[in-house]
């Protein structure tokens, strides 16, 4: 007796096609060189991959050969787009590693420096955003307003751009004459200038349907994957270098931390335009609060003498090509400084054996860090809601890379 057995051949369905396109890395809509990798189904992203390192300059590496002086213009290519908030940064840690007590005149500049580079990073920022959506207007009146800042930027160090601005032991000069009048004069009529970007922008139609409930960064994952800056504080989560862990005598200012509830890429513009608000405050209080005194701590192993004694004396020109060949004598040890800048916490790690060189230097970059939570908010998004993403982000690719 014979049993016929029926095979059923499980037939799977025909495969998915998905396109591979790249975005980037020409610079238009990806604020950079940065390269995604895009899987789509249709104009769907299933999968987005960033691709980093065709910025890559090697600069920790090459700080291993520097003093703590030579160092500092290269911090003007990390964040370029806040180079007097990166040298501030740099030159804390410095001495947070050295053990080196600045005057408060020199601290309160640098907070005025770190506060106008914040103003000018948001507003190139705000500007690029909203460009990348179509709002083509509030790219000018932004690029207007950061004209100023850098008039006034190049007022009080000498350049607009490459800084270079902070020393060891405090700044390079002092407030230049007629510079205060000038800042106040910005700061009393900016204000209205943020008000009128709140009124293009916060209840128009096309914006809020490109930017509400698009991206969306949960309080976990913004812990996760350690965000910092108005990308962290947009998901509702208070935290802010200058406030929990206060440095140059920051908890003299009165000040807010702005805090998005939703943590959509609308909720990161309002963060944003927000510490426009704040920073003016700040400044507001620095002209208010500026001490007298040096700028410089008298320790003649830590700065540099006077330009104008350094020309004239031989003792002075010794101490300088002392200083500036050997650097400053790092204890033996480890030390990390972060720093609250406008893309978030930069930090620096720093190893000493001992010396003026670090025997290793690494960068902590935010831009490098906020990238990471990129594919986990654009899947299942329009190709267009990417764009719009990478601006709510706003990264630089030159501290990406570093």
């Amino acid at each position: 007796m014979s049993t016929q057995v029926d095979i059923v051949l499980d037939r799977p369905e025909q495969p998915q096609e998905h396109q591979v396109l790249n975005m980037g890395p020409q610079h238009p809509s990806t604020h950079g060189v940065l390269r995604l990798v895009l899987e789509l189904d249709g104009e769907i992203v299933v999968n987005c991959e960033p691709v980093v390192g065709y910025l890559h300059r090697g600069m920790e590496k090459l700080a291993e050969s520097m003093t703590f002086h030579m160092f500092t213009p290269y911090t003007d290519r990390l964040d370029y787009l806040a180079p007097l908030a990166n040298n501030v940064a740099l030159t804390t840690a410095q001495e947070h590693l050295i053990g080196v007590e600045i005057p408060p005149r020199a601290k309160a500049i640098r907070v005025m420096c770190t506060e106008m580079s914040r103003i000018s990073a948001h507003l190139l920022g705000l500007g690029a955003f909203a460009m990348d959506v179509g709002a083509m207007t509030v790219f000018l009146w932004c690029f207007r307003e950061r004209e100023t800042i850098y008039n006034l930027i190049e007022h009080i160090t000498g350049a607009r751009f490459t800084t270079s601005y902070t020393r060891v032991g405090g700044v390079a000069n002092d407030i230049p004459d007629g510079f205060i009048e000038e800042l106040k004069a910005f700061i009393d009529q900016f204000p209205e200038q943020i008000e009128s970007f709140e009124k293009m922008l916060s209840r128009n139609r096309i914006w809020i349907d490109r930017t509400k409930d698009i991206g969306v960064i949960t309080k976990d994952d913004a812990l996760s994957y350690g965000l910092t800056g108005p990308n962290l504080r947009g998901s509702g989560i208070e935290w802010d270098l200058r406030i929990h862990r206060p440095y140059l005598d920051y908890e003299r200012y009165d000040f807010d931390i702005p805090l998005g509830s939703v943590g959509d890429c609308y909720d990161r513009y309002l963060c944003r335009i927000e510490e426009l608000k704040e920073s003016t405050k700040i400044l507001q209080q620095v002209i208010q609060k500026m001490p007298g005194g040096p700028v410089n701590t008298q320790d003649s192993k830590i700065s540099l003498p006077e330009k104008s004694t350094v020309l004239k004396g031989m003792d002075e020109l010794i101490h300088q090509f002392i200083l500036i060949t050997e650097g400053q004598d790092a204890p033996v040890g480890e030390s990390y400084f972060g720093a609250e800048n406008p893309k978030g916490e930069l930090g620096f790690y720093f190893r000493s054996k001992g010396g003026g060189y670090p025997d290793r230097m690494f960068i902590r970059s935010p831009s490098f860090v906020n990238l990471q939570i990129l594919p986990e908010i654009v899947k299942g998004r329009f190709i267009s809601d990417v764009v719009a993403v990478l601006g709510s982000i706003d990264f630089v690719m030159g501290e990406c890379d570093r």
